[in-house]
């Protein structure tokens, strides 16, 4: 049998859930004492944007000026002077380490000055850790967020229909609070610190045509990159102050980014058509969880239309076709695999996608393994997994090294399978955080391979 063929028989088996049976029988290899202890990266690997300055300019100015709603802002606001930081409430387990080698990174990359302050002193930014389910009782939609003059979670509820928290009638950013869940998974505080933060200091949009920042819905970079510390060292810049419009930022911004990022200078910009509102509004119908699911893929074969039509042969028609893919699994394998592939080819264009494509790829290696392919199983992964570490998604790592574990052990490579299972498991300690949770992704992992001596 073909490996398309192959794959596609496994999106069938993959799309429903395993057999009770099935997962019985394999947990008691997985033991709650036999769990390793977490594993955190500890050293970031600097990147430098690999765009052209116009391009870099644009996007400044578009995230800069604009709420994520389409709202134009007046005015460019920072804070001036040194900036103080405290955390209040719960703090969840390894928020310090996270904070402390964040804020590391903003004074180093973005050259920012900024420091943490005890919880019990004043600051410009308050981060306060709140429950999940009252943060999202508040906002629904947000996983954590920020909001402006505020210091506190009750200081919030009280004016959160005011127009003390808008962000278009703020002159320059003196008091900001971030709200983050306390009780999910390390990996998820983390990722809300630097989003969170980062907008707190900076840029308030998101754009769907980045592909190399977190500053974009897509969620496929979840901590900040070069780019995104580019962005924030030029926000800083000397050049800039608070108050400054559109058209005199626009005015300087060129000589600025010379300075700070002379490679750019060189480089050629790419035209790209705009993303329109239609495709942004057909993307979130089909993410959104409150939509039943065959409007929800309707909404995404949309997107992908309007993409091909507006010629987006890049990372906006590559999404389009992912989601399409993850929201066909269980109604149509034949698409769904039809479209992760093209996602993948999309994706694998650009180094920049390169964390994007591993996405596509650890649905791709499942198949893989379930299909009874395991050295090609083995190729995909190892293809994937250096733009994963370097993109520090614990989670996803995890689950491409439980997926490679099992392909080893079908190649009877017991030995080599049980310590990377280990040291996955240790990776799902960081990026799903209940134990529970980490037994059952690799309970899930385990029951697609085939049983010994079935054949594929």
């Amino acid at each position: 049998m073909q490996l398309r063929a192959l794959l596609i028989s496994s999106l069938l088996a993959l799309s429903a859930c395993a057999a009770p049976e099935t997962v019985s029988e394999r947990r008691a290899t997985y033991d709650l004492a036999d769990l390793p202890t977490m594993r955190t990266f500890t050293a970031h690997r600097v990147t430098r944007p690999a765009r052209s300055n116009v391009e870099i300019a644009q996007d400044f100015l578009d995230l800069s000026f604009t709420l994520e709603s389409g709202r134009a802002l007046p005015v460019l606001t920072r804070f001036e002077g040194p900036i103080s930081v405290r955390v209040t409430g719960p703090v969840p387990v390894n928020l310090d380490t996270d904070l402390a080698r964040l804020l590391t990174r903003f004074r180093s990359e973005a050259g920012i000055d900024i420091a943490r302050v005890p919880a019990n002193r004043q600051a410009n930014i308050t981060v306060e850790v709140v429950p999940r389910a009252q943060l999202q009782r508040a906002v629904p939609e947000a996983a954590c967020f920020v909001v402006p003059r505020i210091r506190s979670w009750s200081e919030f509820t009280r004016n959160r229909r005011s127009d003390r928290i808008d962000w278009a009638t703020l002159p320059t950013r003196e008091t900001l609070a971030v709200f983050i869940p306390g009780d999910v998974p390390p990996q998820e505080v983390r990722d809300c610190l630097h989003e969170e933060l980062a907008q707190a200091l900076g840029p308030l949009n998101d754009l769907y045509r980045l592909t190399d920042s977190v500053f974009n819905d897509d969620n496929f970079h979840t901590i900040l990159t070069g780019f995104d510390m580019l962005i924030l060292r030029a926000t800083y810049a000397p050049e800039l102050r608070s108050g400054m419009n559109r058209d005199q930022v626009a005015a300087v911004l060129p000589r600025v980014l010379r300075r700070l990022n002379p490679a750019g200078a060189q480089r050629a910009p790419r035209v790209r058509p705009a993303t329109t509102r239609a495709w942004i509004d057909e993307i979130e119908h089909a993410l959104g969880p409150r939509t039943r699911m065959t409007q929800r893929r309707a909404a995404a074969r949309r997107a992908v239309i309007i993409a091909r039509q507006g010629g987006w042969n890049d990372n906006r028609l590559a999404f389009s076709l992912f989601a399409l893919g993850r929201l066909s699994l269980g109604d149509d394998p034949e698409l769904a695999l039809s479209s992760f592939l093209q996602a993948a080819g999309i994706y694998g264009s650009d180094p920049a996608t390169q964390v994007h494509g591993a996405h596509i790829a650890m649905q791709l290696a499942a198949f893989a393994l379930s299909s009874g392919q395991p050295q090609a199983t083995l190729a995909i992964v190892d293809a994937n997994t250096d733009a994963v570490i370097a993109a520090e998604n614990a989670a996803l790592l995890s689950t491409l090294l439980l997926v490679k574990s099992e392909a080893l052990r079908s190649l009877d490579r017991g030995s080599e399978a049980d310590r990377l299972r280990h040291e996955a498991l240790g990776w799902a300690r960081y990026g799903y955080g209940d134990t529970d949770e980490v037994l059952r992704r690799a309970e899930e992992i385990s029951a697609i391979a085939p049983r010994r001596g079935t054949g594929s």
